[in-house]
């Protein structure tokens, strides 16, 4: 059907006539994202009629009807304008139930006329900045935070709900003060976490506990796992900073209540393996946000039959952490976006839980026994991380790099053995310990258990390799004296060729253990040793 044919019939008013009009326009364009230039003029006058259309007294099937039309409309981001007004914003939020007003508003009864307006507002508010601002000017999220507050009172089908969580991700993701408000005024993270619980359909058996039946747990059904998504979206958006900041005890009993939910998405499945890879991604998401000291209630369930027990204490949520971790190593699909977030957890847990610490070295760095392969040669998860401390990314290299010096007790020598001193130096260099050392961290005093391989070919490990190699030909044997003079004088002059010409920059380290330019090592060496003498009284 022509667009102008339907532009004219909506302009004309009549209920009946518009109404079939639109649905056939809807049944032509509904699998329809892309649009004509030529007639972008024509869809702006359409989306205009069809706003004041909708603000008349309709029949819900016009009313959904139109509304359908509008979704289509509002997927070209050149025809947004006439949505993107306090008036137009306004009729689509008050046909989606949730529009703010100190007045009394009629309810809309008509669920399929809720779920188009939240979709239509959806589209809207992802692709353009205005009606963003116009929706937090309108406090529209006090209209979805009550009818979510409801949840557990009213029945409302799942696309409803599945919308409402959406279009409050979108809100948050897209506007600090929407967040803020969401978080502090209308007490998000509890709502959310209530709502979480109330998806799941947990039953607690100790405060920071969920119940669970003998044997493996039931995967989480379709529905329910799409809406917990959306709502781990949302809560990930709201405690952004909550790692970084202190909390008091009340905030803290609601970060462990809600590291307790967290744990049990750890420990049930989706429908299928994509479904629940992408259930735990969102789930190590947030357990990243929440203050580390509240990360205890990943090992507070007790031991059961069943569980992976390390020095007395329930192992089952790390291991899987452990398990995640490797299969995103192995897909090797985005490794910024996929591994730093579980590697950031799983190295802050190991810093401040003597137990995880411990049960991952075990796991990642067992005793050596392999000194003739480099560290990063081998499919070991070991020989994993250590090749990504050389990869091309900072963000990866660096978290993959401190993940393995937390289990090594941040101590350099320790490191240095499991990774060898070449893949090491990245990170010794930022900490200023490339002479070696250890960082300051609360960690026990037990000596790292050597195995009798490694204590027999320790003599014979290149540091820098972190491998046994085999012993080359002398290249000066036979030499005299003056042709190794000759041939060290011809390197030094290549070396300075190079310097002088800007292709190197001869380094050295300082007594601080941070890299700097040769002359400034120097320089600061000797400082060092004149004022060391001059504390001695020598002259």
């Amino acid at each position: 059907m022509e667009l102008r044919t339907v532009v004219a019939t909506v302009e004309s008013g009549e209920q009946d006539t518009v109404l079939k009009v639109l649905q056939i326009y809807n049944q032509e364009k509904s699998q329809c994202f892309t649009f004509d230039d030529e007639e972008r003029e024509e869809r702006k006058k359409m989306a205009q009629l069809l706003i004041k259309f909708l603000e008349r007294e309709l029949q819900p099937s016009c009313q959904v009807t139109c509304l359908e039309s509008i979704r289509i409309l509002s997927r070209d981001k050149y025809c947004l304008d006439p949505f993107t007004t306090k008036e137009g914003l306004k009729t689509l939020s008050r046909h989606a139930g949730i529009d703010y007003s100190e007045e009394l508003v009629r309810e809309v009864p008509d669920l399929d006329v809720i779920l188009e307006s939240l979709k239509c507002l959806c589209n809207i508010v992802f692709s353009s900045p205005r009606a963003q601002e116009l929706t937090a000017e309108a406090r529209l999220v006090v209209g979805l935070a009550k009818r979510i507050k409801l949840y557990n009172e009213r029945s409302l089908p799942h696309e409803v709900k599945f919308f409402d969580l959406r279009l409050l991700f979108l809100l948050t993701a897209l506007r600090v003060d929407i967040r803020q408000q969401l978080a502090q005024e209308l007490r998000g993270i509890s709502l959310m976490t209530d709502t979480l619980e109330l998806t799941l359909g947990v039953k607690w058996m100790d405060p920071y506990e969920v119940a669970t039946e003998e044997g493996l747990l039931p995967p989480l059904p379709r529905q329910e796992t799409e809406r917990a998504m959306e709502i781990l979206k949302v809560l990930f958006n709201i405690t952004f900073d909550s790692s970084k900041r202190e909390v008091d005890e009340e905030d803290a009993a609601l970060y462990r209540h809600l590291g307790a939910l967290l744990r049990h998405c750890l420990m049930i499945s989706a429908d299928g393996e994509d479904r629940t890879e992408e259930f735990h991604s969102h789930t190590v998401n947030l357990l990243g946000n929440l203050p580390l000291k509240c990360l205890d209630v990943l090992l507070t369930p007790k031991v059961r039959p069943g569980s992976l027990e390390y020095m007395g204490v329930n192992m089952d949520a790390v291991s899987i952490l452990l398990d995640f971790l490797e299969r995103r190593l192995d897909r090797g699909h985005k490794l910024k976006e996929s591994l730093t977030p579980v590697l950031n957890l799983l190295t802050e847990s190991a810093r401040v839980h003597r137990q995880t610490r411990k049960f991952l070295k075990a796991k990642v760095l067992p005793p050596l026994r392999d000194v003739r392969n480099r560290p990063e040669v081998g499919n070991l998860l070991r020989n994993k991380l250590v090749r990504l401390m050389t990869h091309i990314d900072t963000d990866v290299k660096h978290c993959a790099a401190e993940f393995l010096f937390v289990l090594c007790k941040e101590s350099v020598s320790r490191f240095v053995k499991y990774t060898g001193y070449g893949n090491a130096a990245g990170l010794l260099a930022a900490r200023g310990l490339m002479a070696g050392g250890r960082e300051e961290g609360e960690y026990s005093e037990d000596e790292d258990t050597d195995t009798e391989e490694y204590k027999e070919a320790k003599p014979n490990i290149n540091p820098v390799t972190g491998r046994v190699e085999e012993k080359l030909p002398n290249p000066m044997e036979g030499m005299t004296e003056e042709q190794k003079e000759y041939e060290a004088m011809k390197l030094v002059n290549m070396f300075d060729k190079l310097s002088r010409e800007q292709v190197i920059q001869p380094m050295g380290i300082t007594p601080s253990g941070n890299l700097a330019p040769m002359e400034n090592a120097i320089r600061d060496m000797a400082d060092e040793r004149s004022s060391s003498d001059s504390d001695l009284g020598l002259d």
